[in-house]
């Protein structure tokens, strides 16, 4: 199994847990945003990126 399927596999069960349901469509769109933009990518802490978020791990790996 390929390493990024593992990531996906886990981003989705985490997904999952956190955001069962949605009563619009509005809703869902706005809170997945929420999770993924504000939450997963920069907060989050990622054990394949060596514990820190996928933003910071962009930033030092950009630079150097």
């Amino acid at each position: 199994m390929a390493p990024w399927f593992t990531v996906v596999e886990s981003f989705f069960k985490i997904l999952k847990a956190e955001l069962v349901r949605f009563n619009t469509k509005e809703e869902a769109k706005a809170k997945l945003f929420e999770y993924i933009e504000v939450f997963y990518n920069r907060k989050r802490l990622h054990t394949t990126l060596g514990y820190i978020s996928p933003v910071k791990f962009e930033r030092e790996t950009t630079l150097n």
